[in-house]
């Protein structure tokens, strides 16, 4: 699967613009391919298509989902706490721009900012979208170490003193959940392990 051709068939069904498409591409390229980004890159995309098209039939709109793949993290400062709102603002006008409709961007926009809080939807496929997006939580512990790493490698500007509260809170908050995700797909397969993982390293497991 090649990010760059689907983006491009994507956007295919509204614009013959090859310009346009790739001017588009090179946009959020360059945004996920920022050297800051250690987690939130195009790997990170890449890995959420892999867990969305296994479940592909089960998804309503996969239009709606593929396009809050690309943008729902187009726009990532970690000094910033409106990341997600700015990246739906930015979906919302590329589309405009396409004439896409007012109720897809309108889907697409709702997607994006799900991502924000996580909190359970009416709409099946936002929790889909949410569940696959946390989907590392539950990976096996070296992939989720791996990912540790990363994310604390993007808050680098911040000293341990300050990222590791913020960090053991985020861990908390995931913990007294009753359940970290909300489709039974993805609880069935990451669950437990997801639990296992945050307890490791709330508990000091280095990672």
């Amino acid at each position: 699967m090649n990010l760059q051709h689907l983006f491009s068939e994507l956007l295919q069904g509204y614009t013959r613009d090859n310009s346009k498409m790739i001017t588009y591409w090179t946009e959020l390229s360059d945004a996920y391919s920022q050297p800051r980004r250690h987690y939130h890159n195009l790997t990170h995309l890449e890995n959420l298509y892999h867990e969305l098209v296994s479940i592909k039939t089960q998804i309503q709109d996969w239009e709606v989902l593929l396009w809050a793949l690309f943008y729902h993290d187009a726009v990532y400062d970690t000094l910033k706490s409106n990341n997600e709102e700015k990246s739906a603002a930015l979906a919302e006008k590329r589309m405009k721009s396409l004439g896409v409709s007012e109720e897809i961007v309108a889907r697409v926009v709702e997607m994006i900012l799900a991502t924000k809080t996580h909190v359970v939807s009416e709409n099946q496929d936002v929790n889909y979208f949410t569940d696959a997006d946390l989907s590392i939580l539950g990976k096996d512990w070296e992939v989720y170490k791996q990912y540790a790493k990363q994310v604390r490698n993007e808050y680098a500007i911040y000293p341990d003193l300050l990222y590791n509260p913020g960090r053991k809170k985020v861990l908390k908050h995931f913990l007294e959940m009753n359940q970290i995700f909300k489709t039974d797909y993805f609880t069935q397969k990451y669950e437990k392990q997801a639990r296992l993982n945050l307890s490791r390293e709330q508990e000091g497991d280095r990672v």
